[in-house]
């Protein structure tokens, strides 16, 4: 917890800003997002900084901090799924919807030159995500159907986008090098 805290005073540099003494702004988070695990797609580092805002005032403070990145970097399935699922419904109503997959899928899916109308395929793969996960069949994934589609096939974990890091991205990051791996020893 020393490391983490440690980690995150430094994160917040000038003591002296007011807005420092709040946390984490979305913008200072974002770029660490972006330099320390090589996340690049703006929907979904918005989300995970929603994930990490429990209390919804627009700062990571370090209790969000230390509890946010042990789900991040070590969470169980459990917290992992959850955590996930958070990120994915995009207006926080506990579903996910065909337009929220839309926008997810369409943000991080390469896009051809040559498709004459490249939503057709996002729509495609979301009504694929629907067969396979919406197990209630109401058209929209709950947490259950979301739950449930992991714990069967653990590479849906992410199917909308990548919001966990890669822990070849962390580990090579210098910045959080020593606080990774002293992180994972301890806990």
């Amino acid at each position: 917890m020393e490391c983490l805290i440690r980690l995150f005073n430094g994160l917040l540099g000038d003591q002296s800003d007011r807005r420092a003494a709040n946390g984490l702004d979305r913008g200072k988070f974002r770029n660490i997002l972006h330099k320390t695990f090589g996340m690049t797609d703006d929907m979904i580092m918005d989300r995970v900084f929603h994930a990490f805002d429990k209390d919804n005032d627009s700062y990571v403070n370090v209790k969000e901090w230390t509890e946010g990145l042990s789900v991040f970097l070590r969470g169980t399935l459990d917290e992992k799924i959850k955590y996930c699922f958070d990120v994915y419904d995009l207006n926080g109503d506990g579903h996910i919807s065909r337009e929220e997959m839309f926008h997810m899928l369409k943000n991080s899916l390469i896009r051809q030159p040559t498709e004459e109308d490249p939503d057709e395929g996002i729509k495609d793969l979301v009504e694929i995500a629907l067969k396979k996960m919406d197990h209630d069949h109401d058209g929209r994934l709950s947490f259950t159907d979301f739950e449930k589609a992991v714990r069967e096939e653990d590479l849906l974990l992410e199917a909308f986008g990548t919001c966990l890091p890669d822990a070849k991205v962390y580990i090579a990051n210098s910045e959080l090098n020593t606080f990774v791996n002293y992180f994972q020893l301890r806990y």
